[in-house]
């Protein structure tokens, strides 16, 4: 059935039975742990059943039996997100780098509308962990000889419009969001400097899949003994 619906969004518990799935895939051997490593990273990035299902294509059903895709609305994520658009608040508003720099990043929140000035200077906006002002949320950067680095997480739409003259504005995939999640939309100039924006997992992810890969690195090296 999920294969005539490959854009559907995949759950946490599809991607964890992928998981399963390859965990048992390299203790039987049947992978390589540097194959296992990709497909386990990809596994985690997968946003659809369409990314998830060539990850166990080439492993035997009888390796694993699990139980069919999820094909129910993700309400956990949905949730979350809800939890994250405080529209109750202004949040911050501005970053100001003149031959210096500014920074925002870990539990904050960021205003509808945020405008990023860089003059010789730098600015960092790491979204990954921060609350937004509305579901919509506008950043205007303006680098002159200066940068603004951006950072969102998995799931988070981003729209980049920005114009840049002997400079640049780099965008992340083209990837939509997540139900219920917010979306950023990236605009302004740079001249003689960029605006970078790049996609970056949850750092509880990166360090579950951090702890999973030490797990069984340790099993099979225990199985090797």
């Amino acid at each position: 059935m999920t294969e005539d619906l490959p854009e559907l969004r995949a759950s946490d518990a599809d991607r964890e039975r992928v998981a399963e799935i390859l965990r048992d895939a390299v203790a039987e051997g049947r992978l390589a742990m540097e194959e296992f490593d990709e497909r386990l990273e990809a596994t985690y990035r997968a946003r659809t059943y369409g990314e998830l299902e060539p990850l166990t294509a080439d492993l035997p059903a009888a390796a694993t039996a699990p139980a069919p895709l999820s094909l129910r609305k993700d309400t956990a994520a949905v949730t979350g997100w809800s939890e994250r658009i405080v529209t109750h608040t202004d949040g911050s508003g501005a970053g100001i780098g003149i031959l210096g720099g500014f920074q925002r990043k870990g539990r904050w929140t960021i205003g509808r509308r945020f405008t990023a000035v860089c003059l010789m200077g730098g600015g960092e906006l790491d979204l990954r962990e921060a609350n937004f002002a509305g579901p919509e949320v506008v950043i205007n950067c303006w680098a002159l000889m200066g940068g603004v680095s951006i950072v969102v997480p998995p799931g988070v739409e981003v729209d980049v419009r920005g114009l840049g003259i002997m400079g640049g504005f780099d965008s992340p995939d083209g990837v939509p969001g997540e139900p219920g999640a917010p979306r950023v939309i990236v605009k302004g100039l740079a001249l003689m400097g960029g605006v970078g924006v790049e996609r970056k997992l949850l750092k509880e992810e990166r360090r579950r899949l951090k702890e999973e890969k030490r797990r069984l690195k340790d099993e099979r090296r225990n199985e090797l003994d």
